[in-house]
This record gives C-alpha cells, sequence and structure tokens, in this order.
C-alpha cells in the first residue's frame, strides 16, 4: 500500500524541528556576538545584525589571560586524548583477542565506570590532589580527564578490534610478523572509524569539562577556558556581545573538529555499538 502524504512527510518535519530546535541557540550566540551593542540591547529582537562587527571578538581576545588559557585547554585536552587512545589500545586489543581469568569482569568494571557520575567523587579527588601538592597544575587535570573518557574509549575499540578477522592477522604472523607488528600494520589501520569517533568524544568531553577545574586550580593562570567564560561576565558587567563572542571562540574548536571528523565519526559510533 501506498503511504499516505502525510506519513511521508511527517519525519522530514520532525527532523526539521529538531534540527531548528537545537540549532537556534547556536545561530543566536553567533549573530549576537557579531551585533552591535544597539541590536542587542534593543527591545525588539535583531533576528540579523544589521552592522556586523569584530569588536566584540576583539574585546574577549583582550581579555586578561585569555591566550594563556587557550593555551591550557589545548594542552589538557589533547594530552587526555592522546593518552586515553594510547592506554585504550591495548587495552581493546587484550579484552578482544585474549583470554584470561576475570577478562568479562574488566568489561563491566570499565561499562560501571561509563555510567558513574565523576562529579560525586570531586572531594575525593580534590583531597588526593591537595594531599599530593599538585593543586593549580595542569598535570592532574590531564590524568583526571584520561580517566574519564578512558572506559568509553575501551569499550568502542574492542568492539572494533573484535570485527577484524582473526585470520588476518594469523596471516601476518605467518608472514613473519610479530604479534605487536601484526597489531601495528593489520588492526592498526582498520580501527580509523573507531579511533575518530572516541577521538571526537574525548575531546568534547575534555574541553568541556568544568568542575575539577573550578576545584582543583583557583589560580587565573592555571585555569581552562570553560571556567574562564563562567566568569566573563562579571568581568565585563552586561556586555552580552563579549560574552556571546567569548562562547563563540569556545565553542569554534569542537565545531571544526567535529565537521572534520563527523562522517567517520559517527559511522565509528554506530558500528561500536552494535559489534563485539
Amino acid at each position: 500500500m501506498k503511504r499516505s502524504v502525510a506519513g511521508r512527510l511527517w519525519p522530514g518535519a520532525t527532523a526539521v524541528i529538531l534540527f531548528g530546535v537545537f540549532a537556534f541557540p547556536v545561530y543566536w550566540m553567533f549573530s549576537t556576538a557579531f551585533k552591535p551593542t544597539s541590536d542587542i540591547i534593543s527591545e525588539d529582537p535583531v533576528w540579523f545584525p544589521t552592522d556586523a562587527t569584530w569588536d566584540h571578538f576583539r574585546t574577549a581576545m583582550d581579555a586578561r589571560n585569555f591566550w594563556t588559557l587557550v593555551g591550557n585547554s589545548f594542552t589538557v585536552t589533547v594530552s587526555a586524548v592522546a593518552l586515553s587512545l594510547a592506554l585504550a589500545l591495548l587495552a581493546s586489543f587484550a579484552l578482544a583477542r585474549m583470554r584470561f581469568k576475570g577478562r568479562r569482569g574488566f568489561v563491566v568494571v570499565f561499562m560501571i565506570a561509563q555510567m558513574a557520575p565523576w562529579e560525586v567523587m570531586t572531594i575525593a579527588i580534590y583531597m588526593i590532589v591537595r594531599d599530593g601538592e599538585m593543586l593549580n597544575s595542569l598535570v592532574p587535570l590531564t590524568l583526571f580527564y584520561t580517566v574519564m573518557v578512558l572506559p568509553f574509549t575501551v569499550l568502542t575499540l574492542r568492539s572494533f578490534v573484535a570485527a577484524v578477522p582473526r585470520e588476518l592477522e594469523e596471516s601476518a604472523m605467518v608472514d613473519g610478523c610479530t604479534r605487536p607488528q601484526a597489531f601495528l600494520k593489520v588492526i592498526f589501520p582498520l580501527l580509523a572509524p573507531g579511533l575518530m569517533a572516541t577521538s571526537l568524544f574525548g575531546f568534547i568531553t575534555a574541553w568541556n569539562e568544568f568542575p575539577l577545574v573550578l576545584i582543583l586550580n583557583k589560580d587565573a593562570e592555571a585555569q581552562t577556558l570553560p571556567l574562564w567564560l563562567s566568569s566573563f561576565q562579571t568581568v565585563f558587567g552586561d556586555d552580552w556581545g563579549a560574552t556571546m563572542a567569548a562562547a563563540s571562540l569556545f565553542a569554534v574548536p569542537i565545531l571544526l573538529l567535529f565537521l572534520f571528523l563527523q562522517r567517520k565519526a559517527v559511522g565509528g559510533l554506530t558500528s561500536g555499538a552494535v559489534k563485539g
């Protein structure tokens, strides 16, 4: 039977409505960043900037410690993602290829760690860092961000490793490769979608993290962009244009990374959810 016109249109209409609901705040943030102050404080909403200006972005970038905090955010985020990928590659290979006592228990532990809310452990984390005299340092942030994204990374990459036929690895070993060489030359290139998906997830998680840096790093020069952004309005009063410009600058790296990795990342998340 042919589907009715309404039956054919409602999925697309629903998708358009959902897209509008989620995209409008992002559009409003970017458009406000380019609006002159007169448009921002106008009683009637101005949907499009009448005279686009870069002044708000210059105000945000000239703020004290802005570039220092940009460097801190990138250092912590990239380091955490790289470290979690290195550890997860080894752990996922062991869980997918090797048979040892307690293997299923390890998988359950990773799942529980993935579901656990990290916010409930902030007091314990603070005490550990304080007793180790590492407050106002980027090292604890990097380590804890690594731990935060590691369970998801391990579980996702485990599914990809398990999906690679053992015969490929065994053929490489017959041809003279050691097991590590077979992993690097045969399995590793096939993990690209999973690496893309986990890298994107790890980057977003570490880039946006707020509670830990709020508790551990009170020094203004040891903080990251999320904490700086939360206090930006206080520094500039009611300068909403500069606040929106700062928020736009904060969102740009994630948007660029997502646009660059979107195809492989979405495929990686889907494949990792159904394989293994």
